[in-house]
């Protein structure tokens, strides 16, 4: 036999290893020439800067993997309790300015382009929005997912890829034009791909009962028609600590490319109709929901998020601990993002018991631990309801659950407060009449351990009004987190003139400590540090008046006032009480009445939903009131009024910075918080508002004589509903009188007669529930006041370092540390350099 031969095994290499990436400018400057040339096929003839973009991005995002990848084993190692946030939105803005301030490269990659002869902030305007969201809501999860990352807590988001974003908003004769908002058209640089982790998410069909070897009734859901989840990753930096969390979105492909055979046969539409179907779900952001396909389709993009999503965290649970489910409360948590993904209760139980073979109690058990829902309105038609043939329908066997889980549930109403049938019918998840409905809200506090509201106002109106019945029951699961924004983004990052100011002067820490902020308050007596806060502010006021001069070719003078109202147009958030006392100034400049007169320029934005029709007359009327006053040769620049027409993330940072005033006017009692009110604060704008959201919290940190305060308050209100009068306060208040006579003899549509009929019968309806008049008065006074404060630079630049001082209540990070503390309970996971 010929002898054996025995050779030492040469080690594998690891197909990942690789030397760490430099941070310096050489290293970014190679990596960029490397990209720009051979991974996208660039020379020295290409003019266009999407492409430097694409390739700066690709280095950035290289940086951002290393780190990705260390924080994905970090959470492995610990095998550490996480969090999930649901969200339908997550307004995330641009990112790369963002990413590389987050990992600490704004300086070196600033420097590298300079010397190729480039321009970064050319670079970074050319990145598109990623425009998921419609607001508050959405920029809210963005803000969220930043300060977890910062905290280095192991939180992933879900969300969806829509394939077009939130609409494209065009201004033609004063009426808002929709476009479609393609954000997509040239991929994404920041996501990857992940198909390995599609989801299988099943829709129609019908549900069939059997007995399994255990004798236990088992339910099975056939015949469906599935969609295919594929999930799209973006990295989440946090703020120069190597920890990047996941926003994982999803997107809905068809199970089949198409079908072959009717292919074969001719029938090519058909072919492709199943593709085109499954994609439509994620196709647009919230659809229009008027009409019953829209309502449809809203329900499919709520529940392919919820199941998509816990299949993939379920799936994960058994690829490392098997079937066991014994400890999956003790290390899993779920955040519901306000109403939209409250299917998600529902959704588990489906999955622990049909797929898993839990029983109900066991399941129950889990799902009632592990869910935590967040109310972001006081609004009750903004409360989801679905009726029970739609979900008949599309999610037979989720309807099956919902009904159970409210029969246990009116058992125990009935065992708390027995043979009141009245409060049975209050609380019920089944609304009962003409057509039965399903109250989605209901479904999340039942199957929710904790509910919270995001102001304190907002808060205690929930529990003693909108959900009273359920606070009687449950107290301890309803708290309040009051809303914040991350300061990297909307201080560091939009206004970077001011935070080195302000970095020279405290230091850095504030960057991740926003408390900091209040050692600036002594400064506000120092003459040399606000003659620079001055400076500051007024070349961040001239960089809004080149963007916008450049944008609509308007003029605006830098010395006036700069008023500023930007958010969703909504009748509740009053844009119409700004643009009565827009013609109030217009009347009181054309009677000559301007003795120790102000300049002002009032800045106007927000889009409109597009089946809201008062939200769109509101910017109809606001785009003629401009034209007629900024065309009045007896105006000039004692008046500007300028709408800014599709309103986003990044054009919110070139707005925030160079606001003076910022009007956070919505009636009492309707704003759940407001985040763009706490942003202009940061900023150093004051605020003019009511007690309403967290306008309330803002005055009480900063102060009453550095906020401008006006207007019934939220029990006020409910007390004048029952005798308002609009009709005489306007006959007794002249100047009001005045406005509404230019309004009526049709002054700002002279050639379109009757347009605005609807919006001043609305006004003057004893009805009304935004109440705009009875708060004319009161905010005419109160802008009074501002003018006068404002001719007195050195008092206003005291209040607005005073309110920037102020702001540190309204981070993300001490949200995000209050929600951690009181519902998540994670440890933090530091991730090693």
């Amino acid at each position: 036999m010929p002898e054996k031969r025995f050779t030492q095994s040469k080690p594998k290499p690891t197909i990942t290893a690789l030397p760490k990436l430099g941070m310096d400018k050489e290293a970014l400057t190679f990596d960029f020439k490397r990209y720009y040339s051979h991974t996208l096929g660039r020379n020295e003839q290409c003019r266009s800067p999407h492409y430097a973009y694409e390739a700066l991005s690709l280095a950035i995002r290289d940086r951002l993997m290393e780190r990705w990848k260390e924080t994905y084993n970090s959470y492995k190692d610990t095998d550490c309790r996480r969090a999930f946030y649901l969200s339908m939105e997550f307004l995330m803005g641009r990112s790369l300015s963002n990413a590389m301030l987050n990992i600490g490269v704004t300086d070196e990659g600033s420097r590298a382009m300079y010397d190729l002869g480039l321009e970064i902030e050319e670079l970074i305007e050319s990145e598109p929005d990623a425009g998921l969201g419609n607001g508050g809501l959405g920029r809210l999860a963005a803000c969220f997912v930043d300060s977890c990352a910062t905290l280095q807590l192991p939180v992933m988001g879900y969300g969806l890829r829509y394939e077009y974003g939130m609409f494209a908003q065009l201004i033609i004769n004063g009426e808002q034009v929709e476009e479609p908002d393609h954000w997509l058209r040239n991929g994404n640089i920041w996501e990857i791909e992940r198909p390995e982790y599609a989801q299988r998410v099943k829709f129609g069909g019908h549900t069939e009962s059997h007995i399994d070897e255990n004798g236990n009734t088992r339910v099975c859901w056939v015949d469906t028609h599935d969609v295919l989840a594929v999930p799209f990753d973006t990295p989440v930096p946090g703020y120069k600590n190597n920890t990047v969390n996941t926003l994982r979105l999803w997107k809905a492909t068809a199970t089949e490319e198409f079908d072959l055979q009717e292919f074969n046969a001719g029938d090519y539409a058909d072919s492709v109709a199943a593709k085109n179907t499954a994609e439509n779900i994620t196709m647009v952001l919230y659809p229009n929901d008027a009409n019953e396909n829209g309502k449809e389709l809203r329900l499919q993009q709520q529940y392919f998020l919820a199941s998509a999503s816990l299949q993939d965290i379920l799936a994960n649970w058994v690829g490392r601990h098997g079937t066991d489910f014994s400890g999956f409360a003790e290390k899993n948590c779920f955040q519901l993002n306000d109403t939209h993904p409250s299917i998600a209760v529902a959704e588990l139980m489906r999955l622990l018991m049909d797929i898993y073979g839990m029983g109900w109690k066991e399941a129950w058990e889990i799902t009632s631990s592990t869910m935590a829902y967040t109310n972001h309105t006081l609004l009750p038609e903004a409360l989801e309801k679905w009726s029970v043939s739609l979900f008949q329908r599309l999610l037979p066997r989720l309807l099956e659950i919902i009904y159970e889980i409210n029969a246990k549930f009116m058992a125990q109403v009935s065992a708390h407060w027995p043979g009141d049938l009245e409060r049975m019918a209050r609380m019920s998840i089944i609304e009962e009449g003409g057509e039965k409905q399903v109250r989605m809200a209901y479904l999340a506090i039942v199957g929710s351990f904790s509910v919270n509201g995001v102001a304190e106002l907002h808060s205690t109106l929930l529990q003693h009004g909108l959900f009273n019945d359920f606070y009687q029951l449950w107290p301890e699961k309803f708290n309040n987190k009051t809303n914040g924004v991350t300061p990297r983004r909307w201080l560091a990052a939009c206004n970077p003139e001011l935070a080195e100011l302000i970095t020279e002067n405290i230091g850095e820490g504030w960057l991740t400590d926003l408390s900091q902020l209040r050692k600036l308050a002594p400064l506000a007596e120092d003459a040399k540090f606000r003659k620079r806060w001055h400076e500051v502010q007024q070349a961040a006021k001239q960089r809004l008046v080149d963007f916008k001069k450049a944008e609509l070719g308007v003029e605006l003078n830098v010395d006036s006032l700069f008023d500023v109202q930007v958010k969703r147009i909504h009748e509740y958030k009053r844009q119409l009480l700004n643009v009565l006392h827009v013609i109030h100034l217009y009347d009181r400049i054309k009677r000559g009445d301007t003795a120790n007169w102000t300049n002002r320029c009032v800045l106007i934005g927000g889009k409109a939903a597009p089946g809201y029709y008062m939200a769109k007359r509101i910017i109809k009327l606001i785009n003629n009131v401009s034209n007629v006053v900024n065309s009045d040769p007896d105006i000039g620049d004692m008046l500007k009024l300028v709408f800014l027409p599709n309103y986003r993330v990044s054009a919110m940072e070139k707005i925030c910075p160079g606001a003076d005033l910022s009007e956070q006017i919505s009636t009492a009692g309707k704003e759940a918080s407001g985040t763009g009110n706490m942003k202009f604060m940061m900023n150093g704008a004051i605020t003019i508002g009511t007690l309403d959201g967290a306008n309330i919290e803002i005055r009480e940190e900063v102060g009453e004589d550095n906020f401008f305060l006006f207007g019934l308050t939220e029990s006020e209100v409910e007390e004048m509903r029952h005798h308002y009068d609009p009709v005489s306060m306007i006959e007794q208040d002249q100047d009001l009188k005045r406005v509404f006579k230019l309004l009526e003899c049709g002054h700002f549509n002279q050639f379109e007669p009757g347009i605005f009929d609807d919006i001043i019968n609305s006004m003057k309806s004893s009805h009304d529930p935004w109440m705009t008049i009875a708060d004319f008065r009161s905010f005419i006074d109160a802008q009074r006041r501002v003018k006068l404060a404002y001719q007195d630079q050195e008092r206003w630049t005291k209040m607005s370092i005073l309110n920037c001082a102020y702001s540190g209540k309204f981070s993300t990070d001490r949200t995000i540390s209050d929600y951690n503390r009181e519902i998540w309970k994670l440890t933090p996971v530091s991730v090693d350099d």
